[in-house]
């Protein structure tokens, strides 16, 4: 099966073949836990003070004197210090120095990335992840490599409306509060995905589209689960230049 490769006003240049990668089945479960693993790296690690509860003189008394055998403040009946106590420590407080980040065997994030590549070229869940691909005749989508040189936004504003996908773009230029106590764990805003750029090499491209909201620009050797499946879902909507799309066997096919 062969795709078209078109320039950068939307003309067919020529074609090229389909690689072997996007044959491979599309593991949800495998990309999750792939997308976990990435993110356990940015969580705040939280604990407690380990003697929070325990700056205090009190001590039992032992039996006989009609009183719990809870801990007493010297001089007083107060109690203190004990689990059960107001103002006492944690029996089981969480520590700083759990291990939070989660391993994953390399051949299973080898194959997140293969089953996150297959995915974008199937349209159903393309859509379903809310791109704005209506208008796409074929996925995947594939450019000349004159699209790696681009060095102005203006430019990549002009080639993706040529492609009718400045509309995703604009999709993907919005930022939301976050729910929950995330927002003070240095994940306050949500921001929308729109368009990720796979380039064979960045010789510019990078720098011109780093400004435009949702747009993301990756070397084919950069891929990660996260970033072909934002938030574990699979189907993102890629661009990929003919140099990058010719290597993609090369790199990730075992």
């Amino acid at each position: 099966m062969k795709v078209p490769v078109v320039n950068l006003q939307n003309e067919n240049t020529g074609e090229v073949e389909v690689p072997k990668v996007f044959s491979t089945p599309v593991r949800h479960d495998v990309i999750k836990r792939a997308v976990i693993a990435l993110q356990s790296t940015r969580f705040q690690p939280q604990g407690r003070d380990p003697m929070a509860g325990k700056r205090t003189t009190a001590e039992s008394r032992g039996t006989g004197h009609g009183i719990a055998r809870v801990p007493r403040l010297k001089g007083s009946s107060r109690a203190a210090f004990g689990v059960s106590i107001v103002g006492g420590h944690a029996a089981f407080p969480p520590l700083s120095e759990k291990g939070i980040v989660k391993r994953i065997n390399k051949k299973e994030k080898r194959l997140a990335i293969r089953s996150g590549i297959a995915a974008t070229a199937v349209k159903e869940l393309v859509e379903k992840r809310g791109h704005k691909v209506q208008k796409v005749e074929q996925l995947p989508i594939v450019v000349s490599d004159e699209l790696e040189s681009l060095e102005k936004t203006r430019d990549v504003k002009e080639f993706l409306n040529s492609l009718e996908l400045w509309s995703d773009v604009e999709r993907a230029d919005k930022k939301k509060i976050r729910a929950g106590r995330g927002k003070m764990r240095g994940r306050k805003y949500k921001k929308g995905k729109g368009p990720l750029i796979v380039v064979g090499e960045d010789k510019g491209i990078g720098f011109a589209a780093r400004n435009l909201p949702g747009v993301e620009v990756s070397d084919i050797y950069g891929l990660n689960a996260e970033l072909l499946a934002p938030g574990a879902h699979p189907g993102r909507l890629v661009i990929w230049t003919q140099s990058a799309f010719e290597q993609i066997d090369e790199v990730w096919m075992e």
